[in-house]
């Protein structure tokens, strides 16, 4: 048999084209990219309930139920269209992806620093003054199925935009503010509340959307609290209510893949 196995393997190699090299390394690439696609979006459960399709199809083939089998054998006929009504959003952005960068960072870790410095200058600054805030900053889950979108924006992060976004006469305060790859992709946010019967009773609606959002995706959220004029944090559905501002800076390089140094004493 192992015999057999290397006669097969020699074969391969001795027969193989670089056009075979360069065809296996495509469908790698797509294969990849269909996969990071799946993560980044969430739609895993959609993929799920395909799978649990394609299962009963087999089985209403072995168990010869006619009409059952009949409406299945429609629904997989049309599935390339199914599929792409049902992941028009997502296509696209993937496209659009791989048509302005397929292969490096959209963000530099100069840029990626700056944002941080920006984050948390606006962030104390506004703790400073008691004003609440909240800002979402997206990983790798996308978060557009768990939050209702408010106002659009595709702007640079800055202190300033950032500051003027939940000053109290502002009509866009109350929502979240949504950073996506190192830009404030819109403000106004609304997120879903969190249902955890365990939550102490005290926290406000900023904090139950918080946790709620980080329960389902792995966003990382900053909470300015306006009462405690304290700064928190919420990843993987936990609070941590209080953060100074050096920890929540290593907190936000660590989020960002860049080596933090202890600044000098």
């Amino acid at each position: 048999m192992f015999q057999t196995i290397t006669e097969n393997f020699l074969f391969i190699v001795k027969h193989l084209r670089f056009q075979d090299v360069l065809d296996l390394l495509l469908v790698w690439a797509v294969v990849f990219r269909v996969l990071v696609l799946i993560r980044k979006t969430g739609t895993i459960q959609m993929l799920s309930g395909l799978g649990v399709l394609a299962i009963a199809y087999i089985f209403s083939i072995w168990f010869e139920f006619f009409t059952f089998n009949w409406i299945l054998e429609k629904f997989f006929t049309n599935l390339f269209v199914i599929v792409v009504v049902l992941f028009q959003g997502e296509i696209r952005r993937a496209l659009a992806q791989i048509g302005s960068n397929p292969f490096f960072s959209d963000i530099s870790a100069v840029q990626e620093t700056h944002v941080i410095e920006e984050i948390l200058k606006a962030i104390y600054g506004l703790a400073q003054r008691g004003y609440g805030a909240l800002v979402v900053i997206e990983r790798e889950i996308m978060v557009d199925y768990h939050i209702e979108f408010g106002t659009e924006m595709e702007s640079k992060v800055s202190a300033e935009v950032l500051s003027s976004i939940f000053l109290p006469g502002s009509p866009i305060h109350d929502g979240a503010v949504l950073i996506r790859g190192g830009r404030i992709h819109s403000a106004g946010n609304f997120l879903p509340l969190s249902k955890n019967p365990a939550l102490d009773k005290n926290l406000g609606t900023r904090h139950r959307a918080a946790i709620g959002l980080t329960e389902e995706t792995d966003s990382f959220v900053i909470i300015v609290s306006e009462e405690n004029k304290t700064v928190g944090v919420v990843q993987g559905g936990h609070l941590a209510p209080s953060h100074e501002m050096s920890a929540l800076r290593k907190m936000l390089y660590e989020i960002y893949g860049l080596k933090y140094k202890t600044p000098e004493v």
